[in-house]
């Protein structure tokens, strides 16, 4: 696993945080869960592909 997939996600979780605070201050809090779920999507969408090359590769180490 790359360092730069944990910065990735590490910036994610900062930038979405801030909107988060902004937007809850701003009285949309509507818009602060879309935000923050969002991210979260986008997070699983990066964690989920790089457990399906866990797979992949685990496949083709035991040839199965």
């Amino acid at each position: 696993m790359d360092v730069e997939l944990l910065f990735k996600i590490a910036a994610i979780g900062i930038l979405v945080a801030v909107l988060h605070q902004v937007l809850v201050r701003a009285g949309r809090e509507d818009q602060a869960m879309m935000t923050t779920l969002t991210g979260l999507v986008i997070v699983l969408a990066m964690v989920v592909e790089q457990i399906s090359d866990l797979f992949n590769t685990v496949k083709t180490l035991f040839n199965l």
